[in-house]
C-alpha cells in the first residue's frame, strides 16, 4: 500500500513537471446577419430561438468515470497530455475526486499545490467535496487546515464552505473546534445564519449538553437568526430520546404558535416517543391527524409505526400498514422493506422474508447493502445456508460487501454441512476484499472439523500460529 502510494505521488511530480497548464480556450466566433425582409418591404417575423447545443463530453473525463484504480487514473492522465490534450480545471479536479475517494490524499496535496502554483481559477465545490471527504476519513484536522487555504487558491470562500467543515468536526466529536470557528467566523467576513446555529445546537443535543443548545438557540434569537424546523427538530429529538414527552410536546406547540410549520421530520420523532412510551394508537392518530395541520405524512412516519409493530411482534399488523400504505399510494422505498424483512428475519421466518425480498424488487425497488445483509444472516439463523449463499451470489453481484460476521457465520455453516466447495468459494470472496477470520473462528473450526484426530488439530493450531 506504501510502495502504490509512494508511485502515484512521483507519477504526479513527473506530470506536474512536464506540463504548463493553460486554462484559457479559443472563443467562438458568430456571423452578424441582417434579418431578410419581404419584397413588399416587411420583415419577417423573427424565428423561433433554438437552445444552445449541448456541450461535448470531454473524452478524458468519460474515460476516467471507467477507471477504479487510482494509479490507472493518473495513468491515463498522462497518456492524454502525451497525446496533445491540455488539461485544464476540470480534469484535475475530477482526477482530486477520485484520489480523494481512495484516501491518497498525499496525492490531492501535490495536485492541489500544483493548480496553486499556476493559478488555475477553482470552483468552491472542489474544497467542500474534500472537506467532506477528509470528515468520512476522520481527518478532522486536514478539513480544517484546507479550509483556511481554499483563498490562497484563486478561489472565493463561502457561508457554504464555512457549514460544512462545522458540519464535519461535529461528526468527528469536535464540537469544541467548531465553535472556536463559528465563534471567530465575523471575522473572517461571515455572518451564521440558520444552518450554521442549527449544526452547533445539533453538536450538544448529540452530547447531551441540553443547556448549551438552549444558549445556542438563545443567541440565534438575540441575532435576528430566524428558527427553523430543523432546529427545532434538534431540540425536540433530544427531549424525545430523553423520554421527555410532555417537555416535547410543549416545545411543539411553542413552534406552532410562533408560526414555523413543523414538517414529517418533527412528527416523526413525536410518533416514535409516544410509540416507546407504549402510546402506540395516539401516535397512529397523530400520523392521520397532522394533515389536518398541513403537513402530509412521509415514509418516515409509517415506518415510525411499522417498526414499532415489528418491536412487538405485530409482523401482521406491519404488513397490513405496508399495504394501507400502497392504496393511499404511498411507494414504499428501501428503508420501509427494510423494516418488515428485518423484523421477519428476526422471528425466523425468512423463507416469508425472502417473499418480500422478491416482491420489493418485482415493484421496482432495489435493494440496498442492508437487505441483502438481513437476508443473508436470516437464512443462516434457520440453518439454510444454501439459500444464504444464493443471496450472497447476487449481494456480490450487485456491487455490495457482506459485513465480516455475516461472511463468517456462512463460511462456517456451510462448512458444517459439508458444503466445502461452497465454503471455499465464500473464503475466496473474503480473501479479495482482504477480510480474515478471527483466532476465535479459526479455533471454532478446528474444534468442529477435527473433534476426532487430535493430532490434526494439533497440526492446524500450530499453523495459525505460524501465521500469526
Amino acid at each position: 500500500m506504501m510502495f502504490s502510494r509512494l508511485k502515484a505521488l512521483n507519477q504526479v511530480g513527473k506530470c506536474m513537471n512536464c506540463h504548463s497548464i493553460k486554462t484559457a480556450r479559443p472563443h467562438q466566433t458568430f456571423r452578424s446577419s441582417t434579418r431578410p425582409t419581404e419584397k413588399n418591404g416587411h420583415k419577417r417575423p423573427p424565428r423561433p430561438t433554438t437552445s444552445p447545443k449541448p456541450r461535448r463530453p470531454i473524452p478524458f473525463l468519460t474515460h476516467l468515470k471507467e477507471i477504479k484504480h487510482p494509479d490507472d487514473a493518473l495513468a491515463l492522465f498522462h497518456e492524454y497530455q502525451q497525446m496533445g490534450f491540455r488539461h485544464d480545471y476540470p480534469s484535475y479536479s475530477a482526477l482530486i475526486y477520485k484520489f480523494a475517494r481512495s484516501r491518497h490524499f498525499e496525492a490531492v496535496e501535490t495536485l492541489l499545490d500544483h493548480i496553486r502554483d499556476n493559478n488555475m481559477r477553482c470552483q468552491e465545490k472542489l474544497f467542500v467535496a474534500l472537506i467532506q471527504h477528509y470528515g468520512k476519513f476522520n481527518l478532522p484536522q486536514k478539513a480544517i487546515d484546507l479550509f483556511h487555504r481554499i483563498t490562497s487558491f484563486n478561489c472565493t470562500r463561502t457561508l457554504q464552505s464555512l457549514n460544512f467543515l462545522l458540519n464535519v468536526l461535529v461528526e468527528n466529536d469536535r464540537l469544541a473546534d467548531a465553535k472556536e470557528i463559528f465563534n471567530s467566523s465575523s471575522r473572517m467576513g461571515f455572518r451564521p445564519n440558520s444552518v450554521s446555529f442549527n449544526i452547533i445546537i445539533k453538536g450538544h443535543t448529540e452530547k447531551g449538553e441540553w443547556e448549551q443548545a438552549c444558549q445556542a438557540f438563545e443567541e440565534m434569537l438575540e441575532r435576528e437568526v430566524q428558527p427553523t424546523a430543523v432546529t427545532y427538530n434538534c431540540l425536540i429529538g433530544f427531549l424525545c430520546r430523553r423520554g421527555d414527552l410532555d417537555k416535547a410536546r410543549a416545545l411543539f406547540e411553542d413552534m406552532t404558535r410562533k408560526g414555523k410549520h413543523a414538517n414529517a421530520v418533527t412528527y416523526a420523532l413525536l410518533m416514535e416517543c409516544l410509540c416507546s412510551a407504549g402510546k402506540y394508537n395516539e401516535a397512529r392518530k397523530m400520523m392521520f391527524d397532522m394533515e389536518y395541520r398541513g403537513c402530509k405524512p412521509r415514509l418516515v412516519n409509517f415506518g415510525v409505526l411499522m417498526s414499532d409493530l415489528g418491536r412487538r411482534g405485530k409482523i401482521a399488523e406491519a404488513e397490513s400498514l405496508l399495504a394501507e400504505m400502497k392504496r393511499r399510494r404511498f411507494k414504499p422505498d428501501v428503508v420501509t422493506y427494510n423494516i418488515l424483512i428485518n423484523y421477519l428475519c428476526r422471528e425466523g421466518r425468512a423463507s416469508e422474508a425472502y417473499k418480500v425480498f422478491v416482491k420489493m424488487q418485482v415493484e421496482g425497488c432495489v435493494p440496498n447493502a442492508a437487505t441483502y445483509r438481513m437476508m443473508v444472516d436470516g437464512f443462516c439463523k434457520v440453518g439454510n445456508f444454501e439459500k444464504g449463499l444464493r443471496v450472497l451470489n447476487a449481494m456480490l453481484t450487485s456491487n455490495h460487501c457482506p459485513r465480516l460476521e455475516t461472511f463468517c457465520c456462512l463460511f462456517f455453516g456451510l462448512c458444517e454441512r459439508g458444503k466445502l466447495s461452497d465454503a471455499c468459494f465464500v473464503l475466496e470472496e473474503m480473501e479479495k476484499r482482504e477480510m480474515r477470520f478471527h483466532l476465535e473462528g479459526w479455533e471454532s473450526l478446528i474444534n468442529g472439523s477435527c473433534s476426532g484426530d487430535a493430532g490434526t488439530t494439533e497440526i492446524l493450531r500450530e499453523l495459525m500460529l505460524i501465521d500469526k
